[in-house]
C-alpha cells in the first residue's frame, strides 16, 4: 500500500476521533443534557410520620445526593396533606411511601391530570392492614378470629377505662387509616356493643399503647399495619373482617368522613407506591430512574425497622447501615457508576 495512503488513512482516523471525542458529554450535566433529561437539582423529599416511610426517605435521600447530585431536601408530610400539596403547590417533589388504599380515586385523578407521576412500587408483596390483636389473647381464645368474634367481648378490650367499656384503637388524625377505622367502627355497630373509640395523636401514641398492652399481658384491638417493628416484636394478629372487598362502598364511603352510612368491608390489598410532583417528572432526569425501580420486600422493611427500633438509630442511621450491608439489594436500582459514587459516600 503506498505510503501516501497510509498517511491519508492515519489523518483520516485522528479527524474520526475528534470529531467522536467531541461528541461526547464532558460532564454529568452535559451527559443529561445529551440524553434530553435535566440535571438532578433540588428535590424536596415527605417525611411522613411513620417509621418505614422515614427509613425510605432517608434511603431515597442518601442515593439522591451521594449518586445523582441532588439537592435533599426533607419535608414533614402525611398522606393527604403532602397528597393536596403536591397537587396544589407542586411540593414535596417525592411521597416516597404512600398506601393507596383510601386515595386511589384522587391518586388516579391527579395521574390522570398530570399533577402526579407513579414511580416504583414500594413494596413487591404489598402492604397489609387492619385491626389486630396480641396474639397472647388469640391463643388464648380461639374463638376470636374476626371482628365480629373481637366485638363480642368489650370486656376484654377494657384496659384503661372506669366504665367498662371495650376500646378500639385508631391512628393518628390526617392519615387514611383514621377515617378508615372511625367508618369500620360506624359499619360494625361497635358502639352498640359496648365500644368506644379511642384517636391517637401520634404513632408514637399507637405504637405505645400497644407496648403497654403486652407489658401487662391484656386485651388489646385496633387499627394497625404491616411492615412494622412493632407487628414483628410484639407478635400482633390480624383479624379477619369475615366479608369481601367491596369496591364501590370503600371507596365511595369508607374512604369519606362524611359518609353517613359506611358498609361492612374488608381492607382492599394495600398497594404502596412512590409519588413524583410534575416538576420531578420533567425534570428529575435519571433520578427518575431510580425512583421507578426502588423496590423492596416487606419482610427486608420489617427487619430494618426492628433493627432501627432494637438500636434506638434514627432512620438516617438504619439507612446508612442499609446501604452498607445490603448492597445486592440496592446496587440493581441504579446503574454502575451512580452504585460506585455511593459506595464511596459509604466509605466502602
Amino acid at each position: 500500500m503506498p505510503a501516501w495512503t497510509n498517511r491519508l488513512r492515519a489523518w483520516g482516523m485522528l479527524c474520526l476521533g475528534v470529531l467522536l471525542s467531541a461528541c461526547q458529554p464532558a460532564t454529568e450535566a452535559d451527559a443529561a443534557r445529551a440524553a434530553g433529561t435535566a440535571v438532578c437539582g433540588r428535590v424536596t423529599v415527605a417525611e411522613m410520620s411513620w417509621a418505614s416511610a422515614q427509613w425510605l426517605a432517608q434511603v431515597d435521600a442518601f442515593i439522591l445526593t451521594h449518586g445523582y447530585g441532588c439537592t435533599v431536601q426533607g419535608v414533614p408530610g402525611d398522606t393527604l396533606p403532602t397528597l393536596s400539596s403536591m397537587v396544589e403547590q407542586g411540593q414535596p417533589d417525592v411521597a416516597p411511601e404512600v398506601w393507596l388504599s383510601a386515595v386511589r380515586k384522587q391518586v388516579d385523578g391527579a395521574v390522570a391530570a398530570g399533577h402526579l407521576f407513579r414511580a416504583a412500587t414500594v413494596l413487591k408483596d404489598g402492604g397489609v392492614e387492619g385491626w389486630w390483636i396480641p396474639r397472647y389473647l388469640a391463643r388464648a381464645r380461639p374463638d376470636i378470629k374476626t371482628l365480629d368474634d373481637a366485638l363480642r367481648h368489650p370486656e376484654l378490650f377494657a384496659a384503661g377505662t372506669s366504665s367498662g367499656q371495650g376500646v378500639v384503637h385508631n391512628c393518628p388524625a390526617g392519615w387514611n387509616c383514621h377515617t378508615t377505622t372511625r367508618q369500620a367502627f360506624k359499619a360494625w355497630g361497635a358502639a352498640e356493643k359496648g365500644f368506644v373509640l379511642r384517636d391517637t395523636v401520634s404513632a408514637a401514641e399507637l405504637d405505645e399503647s400497644i407496648i403497654q398492652a403486652h407489658q401487662r399481658r391484656q386485651g388489646w384491638l385496633g387499627y394497625y399495619w404491616a411492615p412494622t417493628a412493632l407487628v414483628g416484636r410484639y407478635d400482633m394478629v390480624k383479624l379477619a373482617t369475615g366479608v369481601a372487598y367491596q369496591p364501590k362502598e370503600y371507596e365511595h364511603c369508607n374512604t369519606r368522613p362524611d359518609c353517613t352510612q359506611p358498609s361492612k368491608t374488608d381492607w382492599p390489598a394495600a398497594e404502596v407506591v412512590t409519588l413524583v410532583s410534575s416538576r420531578l417528572q420533567q425534570t428529575g432526569g435519571a433520578a427518575l430512574v431510580y425512583l421507578g425501580q426502588r423496590s423492596l420486600e416487606r419482610g427486608t422493611v420489617n427487619r430494618w425497622l426492628a433493627w432501627m427500633q432494637e438500636q434506638q438509630a434514627s432512620p438516617a442511621e438504619a439507612a446508612k447501615e442499609f446501604l452498607k450491608t445490603e448492597p445486592e439489594r440496592w446496587q440493581s436500582w441504579v446503574n454502575p457508576m451512580v452504585a460506585e459514587k455511593v459506595r464511596r459516600a459509604l466509605g466502602l
